[in-house]
C-alpha cells in the first residue's frame, strides 16, 4: 500500500528533500495559526479598544497552561508514533492514535472542569484589574467550553503529520484560521458580541477542522485508522507517550509561570497598558517563533524515524539543516523588530502610548533573536529523537533557571524595562547551554556510529 511506503521513505530519501516536504507545509500552517492568533488581537485592539488588548494579554498563562496538556498528549504521541513507523512496529503505531483520542478528552474535559469555577481569583492572581478581567472572562469563559475540541484538534493534527501526510496537517490548520478569519468580524461586530465573538470564532474554526480531521483517521485504506480495539488505554503507550511530551508540557507550564511573572510586573510597575503593550510584542514574536516551530514539525518525523532506524548520520544531518533555516527567520525577526517596530505594532492599536511603549518593548525582545533559533531547534531535536531529559533540561533552563530569577531581580534596579531585559538575557545564555549539550551529542552519535556496521539496508548520506 503506498500508505505503508511513505513513511519508509524517512530512511532513504535526501534529507534536503524531505525536511521541505515535512517543514513546508508545517510553516505554513504554523504561520497560519500565528496570524490566526493575530487576527483576533488586531480585531479586538482595533474594534474593542486598549484596556481588551490588555484582558486578552492576561489570558495567555491559562491557554498556555491548556496547551501543556494538550502537548504532553500530541506531542508525545507524535514522537512515539514516528519512532514506531521506523521500527516498523504499525500494531504500537494504531493503538498510539487511539490512546491519543481518549487521552485529549480526558484530560481536556478535566481542565475545563478544574479552571471554569475558578476563573476570576485566577485572572486577577494572573495581573488583572477590575478594568482587564472583565475582557479576560468573557474570552476564556467561551475557551473554555471549547476546550476538549481543541485539544482533540491539535493532537489528532500532531499524529496526522507524524504519519506522513504534513500537507492534510497544513490544510486542517489553514482552515481553521480561515474560518477564524471570516468568523471575526461578523461576531465581534455584525453579532455584537464583541471579544466573546472572537472566542467563538475560535472555537467553531477548531471544531470545523478536527470534523475533518475525524473523516480522515476513519479511512480504513490509511495506514493508521480508527477501528476498534486502539481506544483501550494502554498504561505503557500512556506513559511513553506522555515521558516524550513531558518536556514541551514543562515548557508550557514554564511559560505559563513566566507570563503571570511578567504580567505582574509589569502591572507594578507599568499599569495596564504595560500589559497590553507585552501582548502586542507577544503576538509579533509567536510568529517567528511560529514558523521555527513549523522546520521542528518538519524534522521531528526524520529524526525520530532515523534514530529508531539507527542511521545517525542522517539525524544528525537534518539537525544541522533545520538549525540553519531557523537562524534565518530568526535573524529576519532580529531586523523587522529593530528597524520597523511602531509599523508593525500600529496593526494592532492606534493609542500613541500603547504603541510607544510596545515598539520599545519589541526592540529590547529580539536583542538576541540571532541565536533564539539555535536554541529553539537544540531542544526539540531532543524531544524528537525520545530523550526526554535532556530536553525537559533545555526547556526549562531558558525559562526557570535563568529567566525566572531575572524577572525576580532586574525589576528592582531598573523598573519596568527590568521586566523586558529579563527575556533577551535568558535567550542568550539558554542557547550557550544548548551548544554545550549538542556538541557533547554530536561526538556521542560518532562514537556509537564508529562501533557498529552500517546498516545493510540503510542509505548513509555523505
Amino acid at each position: 500500500m503506498t500508505q505503508q511506503r511513505t513513511p519508509t521513505a524517512l530512511g532513504t530519501e535526501r534529507i534536503g528533500k524531505l525536511l521541505m516536504q515535512y517543514a513546508v507545509p508545517a510553516i505554513i500552517a504554523m504561520t497560519a495559526a500565528s496570524l490566526y492568533n493575530m487576527v483576533d488581537s488586531i480585531f479586538i485592539g482595533q474594534g474593542v479598544g486598549p484596556m481588551a488588548i490588555s484582558g486578552l494579554a492576561l489570558t495567555f498563562p491559562l491557554m498556555n497552561l491548556a496547551a501543556a496538556f494538550g502537548s504532553l498528549v500530541g506531542v508525545g504521541a507524535a514522537t512515539l508514533v514516528s519512532v514506531k513507523l521506523g521500527q516498523k512496529d504499525y500494531d504500537t503505531a494504531q493503538r498510539v492514535l487511539g490512546n491519543v483520542f481518549v487521552l485529549n478528552i480526558l484530560l481536556g474535559g478535566l481542565f475545563m472542569l478544574v479552571v471554569f469555577p475558578l476563573l476570576d481569583p485566577i485572572l486577577y492572581f494572573f495581573g488583572g484589574s477590575d478594568e482587564t478581567v472583565s475582557y479576560a472572562r468573557d474570552y476564556m469563559q467561551i475557551i473554555l467550553l471549547g476546550n476538549i475540541v481543541t485539544h482533540l484538534y491539535f493532537g489528532l493534527n500532531a499524529v496526522l503529520r507524524a504519519s506522513g501526510h504534513p500537507q492534510k496537517s497544513m490544510y486542517a490548520t489553514i482552515a481553521t484560521v480561515l474560518v477564524n478569519t471570516m468568523l471575526d468580524p461578523l461576531f465581534i461586530y455584525g453579532f455584537g458580541w464583541g471579544i466573546r465573538g472572537a472566542a467563538v470564532a475560535t472555537v467553531v474554526a477548531q471544531m470545523l477542522s478536527l470534523s475533518w480531521q475525524i473523516y480522515l483517521f476513519s479511512n480504513r485504506n490509511e495506514l493508521l485508522h480508527f477501528h476498534r480495539g486502539i481506544f483501550r488505554l494502554r498504561r505503557k503507550i500512556v506513559f511513553d507517550s506522555l515521558a516524550i511530551g513531558l518536556s514541551p508540557f514543562l515548557m508550557n507550564v514554564a511559560s505559563c509561570l513566566i507570563v503571570i511573572l511578567i504580567n505582574q510586573g509589569l502591572k507594578r510597575h507599568g499599569g495596564d497598558l504595560a500589559i497590553g503593550a507585552y501582548g502586542i510584542v507577544n503576538r509579533l514574536a509567536f510568529v517567528v517563533v511560529m514558523i521555527v516551530m513549523g522546520f521542528n514539525q518538519g524534522m521531528q518525523p526524520i529524526a525520530g524515524y532515523n534514530y529508531g532506524a539507527m542511521l545517525y548520520p542522517r539525524v544528525t544531518k537534518v539537525l544541522k539543516l533545520t538549525i540553519a533555516y531557523a537562524t534565518c527567520v530568526t535573524t529576519t525577526g532580529f531586523l523587522v523588530g529593530m528597524l520597523v517596530p511602531e509599523w508593525v505594532v500600529s496593526l494592532f492599536t492606534s493609542d500613541p502610548d500603547l504603541t510607544a511603549l510596545a515598539a520599545k518593548g519589541l526592540r529590547i525582545t529580539v536583542i538576541f533573536f540571532p541565536i533564539i533559533g539555535f536554541q529553539m531547534v537544540t531542544s526539540n531535536f531532543f524531544q524528537s529523537i525520545g530523550m526526554a531529559g535532556k530536553a525537559i533540561l533545555l526547556s526549562l533552563s531558558r525559562q526557570m533557571l535563568i529567566l525566572l530569577p531575572a524577572l525576580l531581580v532586574l525589576p528592582h534596579f531598573f523598573g519596568v524595562w527590568g521586566v523586558w531585559y529579563s527575556m533577551p538575557l535568558s535567550d542568550l545564555l539558554a542557547s550557550l547551554i544548548a551548544a554545550t549539550m549538542l556538541g557533547w551529542q554530536f561526538r556521542r552519535f560518532k562514537q556509537i556510529d564508529a562501533e557498529r556496521p552500517l546498516p545493510v539496508n540503510g542509505v548513509i548520506e555523505k
